[in-house]
């Protein structure tokens, strides 16, 4: 059986800190592993994801300072973006955030999400060039990892679009391997990247099976050829919680290691009875 995650959707609760405690501490009681938030950075008139065009004033929270809240008012909730837009952060002062959240909440910034971003009103509103994310994202990715570690050299990184030379970050993160980074997507190059360079894969929820199948097949063969150990990326799909301990289980034997659910809408007292019901239901939480 795969652990389970909770997705908080911001937009939709907003940054009410009462709702958000209630829930987060309800989800750490009743065995969820872990509460994810997502990011957008800016919205403008039009942006579109999928179908859906997201109103002006929909709120997003900055997700960082959203889960430093969590973190200082749950005791053992793991902490996850789902997702961080990377491109649109310089990975030097990301970097720094996230190995200070880490610290602060004693090891538990452990399910970075990132992805590229699919608004170009987006990235041209943080004054990224929309076509090149995929390659920032990469080195972003690299560069934090060079800052994490522990080298007498400090980072050393020439790429297209960062460069270090010597430079020194602290706090480091309170593993010696620094974050875990899960690559949040549900297309090829996704998928690719999680292969290269992910401990995780994070796919949309919009996949047919077969899709989905395929592109995980991708990050397995991705990583194998590049001389990295398949087995040791997550697989972490959406859920729902109307889902059957059945169904977990047939995602668990396509290799999902972690199920995310959207936490339910309603008051407070209504949302922490439907995330209780969900526990019982999958017997959370009981050794």
């Amino acid at each position: 059986m795969p652990t389970f995650a909770l997705s908080y959707t911001t937009p939709f609760f907003g940054a009410d800190p009462d709702r958000l405690v209630t829930v987060a501490q309800q989800a750490e009681k009743s065995g969820f592993e872990a509460l994810y938030v997502p990011e957008h950075v800016a919205v403008y008139p039009g942006a579109q994801i999928g179908g859906w065009q997201l109103p002006t004033d929909i709120p997003f929270p900055d997700p960082l300072d959203i889960l430093t809240f969590v973190a200082a008012n749950t005791e053992h909730l793991v902490l996850g973006t789902g997702i961080l837009l990377l491109p649109y952060h310089h990975p030097v002062t990301l970097a720094k955030r996230l190995a200070t959240i880490d610290v602060l909440s004693r090891g538990r910034m452990r399910l970075l999400g990132i992805g590229v971003g699919a608004l170009p009103g987006e990235a041209a509103a943080v004054g990224v060039d929309y076509a090149t994310r995929g390659r920032r994202t990469d080195e972003a990715i690299d560069v934090m990892r060079a800052l994490w570690a522990e080298d007498e050299a400090g980072a050393v990184f020439h790429g297209e679009f960062f460069n270090l030379d010597n430079v020194y970050s602290y706090p480091k993160p309170l593993t010696e391997a620094g974050l875990p980074i899960h690559v949040g997507g549900s297309s090829a190059a996704a998928a690719r990247r999680a292969g290269l360079r992910g401990d995780g894969w994070l796919p949309g929820g919009s996949l047919t099976d077969e899709d989905r199948k395929a592109l995980w097949e991708l990050v397995k063969t991705t990583a194998q050829e590049a001389g990295r150990d398949p087995g040791a990326i997550a697989h972490t799909r959406m859920g729902s919680l109307e889902m059957s301990p059945e169904a977990a289980e047939r995602m668990a034997a396509d290799g999902v290691t972690r199920v995310v659910v959207g936490a339910p809408a309603g008051e407070p007292d209504e949302q922490c009875a439907q995330l209780v019901e969900f526990a019982e239901r999958f017997g959370l939480g009981k050794s």
